[in-house]
């Protein structure tokens, strides 16, 4: 392949980005729901959360609601540390873990700044959810089959993968099609007449602890 080819081939890939409009999330949760049963995520493992923090001084307080996946990083700590280099930033702009090298050291889970990795240790909802383990969602386009005791991913580490599988079969993440308040906005940061890259581009933009130079994919909209 040319030198140009290579650029072309470069240019092509999407960079996904997520924008998130704080003044339009009315914190239900429905994002957390979906992504869980979306991912078949275990007891202890969720992927999105919905953390509440009250901004103002008394009397004027007020409360935000915050989703947080993972942030996708550009400079992502947790890849830097991983001593099996399981963890490493795709050209999409996704940060993958593969399971099959995870060491489940958690050293991961130490260098994200966000919380944003849980670490699998092999619950299950079976007992609450007939059928449960006889189907794992197909995350990074990968199939394995049912929930097994010391079977993969048990003992690794996990996170939001964006719903990597979804993007592969054109579609948006299902935290993205699921708000209620069309808070979620998902798409190629490449583009510059995508809507994320327009509202990343807005001065309501801000990205979370951006003074530990992370450089989060995820976008947030005060």
């Amino acid at each position: 392949m040319s030198g140009l080819e290579q650029t072309q081939t470069t240019q092509m890939q999407p960079r996904w980005g997520m924008v998130i409009d704080l003044a339009k999330c009315v914190g239900c949760d429905t994002c957390t729901v979906s992504c869980k049963a979306e991912n078949r995520t275990p007891p202890g493992v969720s992927y999105n959360v919905l953390l509440e923090l009250e901004d103002g001084k008394f009397p004027n307080v007020k409360r935000v609601n915050i989703p947080r996946p993972c942030m996708q990083c550009d400079k992502p700590p947790c890849v830097q540390v991983c001593p099996v280099r399981a963890s490493y930033k795709a050209e999409n702009g996704i940060v993958v873990i593969d399971y099959d090298r995870c060491i489940g050291c958690r050293y991961c889970i130490s260098a994200c700044p966000y919380g944003a990795r849980s670490y699998d240790e092999g619950q299950s909802y079976e007992q609450e959810m007939l059928g449960y383990n006889d189907v794992q969602a197909p995350e990074y386009g990968k199939r394995r089959g049912p929930r097994e005791k010391g079977k993969l991913p048990e003992g690794v580490v996990r996170k939001c993968t964006f719903c990597f599988h979804r993007l592969e079969r054109g579609e948006e993440p299902a935290c993205v099609e699921t708000c209620i308040g069309d808070a979620r906005y998902f798409g190629d940061l490449n583009d510059p007449n995508s809507m994320v890259s327009k509202l990343a581009a807005s001065p309501r933009a801000f990205r979370l602890k951006e003074e530990q130079g992370t450089e989060p994919r995820v976008i947030y909209l005060r």
